[in-house]
């Protein structure tokens, strides 16, 4: 079992809170848009941490961490990228893979939009953290945390960090 604490947008800004709400996870996962590698060494140093660059991502954190990632954790088969749209409107790249080999959990970020999505053609859970930063056009800051158990994802949780 192991308990996922899950954001992105963060553009350069983390919020103590996040540290508390990630305090009991096993690991961070971040959908990109980091914003500096100070934020991405901040949160390494914290708790294990899973990623993917984001477009306003520079030179040093695409050298960290890749456009799109795909691994497992425990038996879920997991596929991260930072702009890749939603269920019935994925972007070419995400469309392609769902058609061929689709994930059991797609994440991406991008759009600032909490979604925690059920797509029932691909029998695949998406999930984009909104935002956690205070860059961009989002009311409300957000991040999600979970827990994977074998091959089920249970406890899905909404924590609002507060206004921009």
């Amino acid at each position: 079992m192991k308990k996922i604490g899950l954001l992105s947008d963060t553009h350069s800004y983390l919020d103590d809170a996040i540290f508390k709400h990630f305090d009991s996870c096993d690991e961070i996962w971040h959908a990109g848009d980091f914003g500096n590698i100070e934020l991405v060494d901040t949160l390494a140093a914290f708790k294990p941490l899973r990623g993917v660059y984001g477009n306003i991502d520079g030179k040093e954190v695409r050298a960290m961490f890749p456009e799109q990632n795909r691994f497992t954790c425990e038996d879920v088969d997991v596929y991260m990228i930072h702009i890749g749209g939603y269920p019935k409107h994925y972007q070419p790249v995400v469309k392609n893979i769902m058609q061929v080999n689709p994930p059991k959990l797609f994440i991406s970020g991008h759009s600032h939009i909490l979604k925690v999505m059920y797509d029932k053609d691909y029998a695949c859970l998406h999930l984009n953290p909104g935002a956690a930063g205070k860059h961009g056009w989002q009311k409300v800051r957000t991040i999600l945390r979970f827990i994977i158990d074998g091959d089920s994802i249970q406890n899905m949780e909404l924590i609002e960090l507060g206004p921009k």
